[in-house]
């Protein structure tokens, strides 16, 4: 069977996420016409929507998101016949410790990057007050474990865990109250990050901003409570509720800035 790649990505705008989706059809392909089970990269919520907006037109098939815990940010796909059992994830847990003082998620992302590993093979990285844990797929995992001895000039330990010893990290924030004058991710910016109207959609139309993981370069966007908002340069912050309006007809927000 050869699919028609075309007719499955013609609602994708983001070209390099057309790319991205061609991948998943490849993979399609494998299974249905050899019976392999195939294994995605970590992807971000945003690529697997997309992900599933084409595997779902294929009932000859089933898959299942894993990341190691069911809350994980990244997370691989896996893609398979509707009548395979006994699926290997694919994914392992490398455990970090050692003096991880003032070491940020940041500091051991670049230290793994640094070794030529591409992100794409990288899921979350959950740091803990005495360890931090990372997600790897298993093809990478050994080259990790020989070869990852500092993390920002600090000598570490590292070990290979189970997926069942994961625990969850709550994200710290600082939380902003905010009037705003509308719900569009310029007004929003300006608000949240003390910028002007002008820098804010500069920002937006140099394609810096991503709205729930999706490229956004429009100034006008509409935001609605829960959306998380991604700024190259800025970090994250998610508006996390909407209060009401106040005595002048302004939006009252509750915002908060990840740190």
């Amino acid at each position: 069977m050869k699919i028609n790649k075309e007719k499955y990505v013609s609602h994708i705008k983001d070209y390099n996420k057309i790319i991205d989706m061609r991948r998943i059809i490849d993979k399609i392909e494998l299974v249905l016409n050899n019976h392999y089970t195939e294994t995605t990269d970590f992807l971000d919520p945003y690529e697997r929507l997309l992900a599933k907006s084409i595997l779902n037109r294929f009932p000859d098939i089933k898959y299942f998101e894993k990341g190691g815990n069911p809350e994980s940010e990244r997370q691989i796909i896996i893609i398979c016949n509707n009548y395979t059992d006994n699926i290997d994830l694919n994914i392992t847990v490398l455990r970090i410790t050692g003096d991880l003082e003032n070491l940020s998620h940041k500091d051991f992302l670049g230290a793994i990057l640094n070794l030529g590993i591409k992100r794409s093979k990288i899921g979350d990285i959950l740091v803990h007050k005495d360890y931090t844990d990372i997600i790897v797929k298993k093809d990478i995992s050994d080259f990790i474990l020989f070869n990852l001895e500092k993390v920002a000039n600090k000598k570490i330990f590292i070990t290979e865990e189970p997926l069942e010893s994961l625990s969850p990290v709550e994200p710290s924030y600082k939380e902003l109250n905010k009037t705003l004058s509308s719900l569009r991710l310029d007004v929003y910016i300006s608000a949240t990050y003390n910028l002007s109207r002008q820098e804010s959609m500069n920002i937006i139309k140099s394609g810096y901003v991503k709205v729930n993981w999706e490229p956004v370069d429009k100034p006008a966007k509409e935001l609605e409570a829960g959306d998380t908002i991604s700024i190259k340069g800025y970090g994250r912050s998610i508006l996390y509720s909407i209060e009401g309006l106040s005595k002048k007809d302004k939006i009252r927000t509750s915002i908060r800035i990840l740190i």
